[in-house]
């Protein structure tokens, strides 16, 4: 099994800043992608931010120059860390992983639990 475990959000003030986290553990040989994903209340779950194993990052134009995603291989973690928030963040932000299990040898996308930020105006 894999399991990974979001932590680091919760209420902040419009323009403030919330750092999150994302631990992989189980049998995990390695990982690909790590991402975060986001969904409000009535919309669909949208991309935030990927990271692959080499560093190469991607963001949603929402986010770009406000958030920054980085991992720790060793760890097998992924951070995001949110600045110059406003109230179109609010949402519960998912992590996903991209893991080759020991187990099976194979490749499969894992998602946390999720975390609530919200963003008061």
């Amino acid at each position: 099994q894999v399991q990974l475990v979001e932590s680091g959000g919760g209420l902040v003030q419009a323009g403030g800043s919330l750092r999150l986290s994302c631990a992989a553990s189980g049998s995990i040989f390695s990982i690909n992608d790590m991402g975060w994903y986001r969904q409000a209340p009535g919309k669909q779950r949208e991309l935030v931010a990927t990271i692959d194993n080499y560093g190469t990052t991607n963001y949603a134009d929402s986010v770009k120059g406000r958030f920054t995603i980085s991992r720790d291989n060793a760890k097998n973690t992924v951070y995001l860390q949110m600045n110059s928030l406003n109230s179109e963040d609010t949402a519960v932000y998912y992590c996903n992983a991209d893991v080759f299990r020991v187990v099976t040898g194979t490749y499969g996308y894992y998602w946390g639990q999720g975390t609530q930020v919200t963003v008061s105006s």
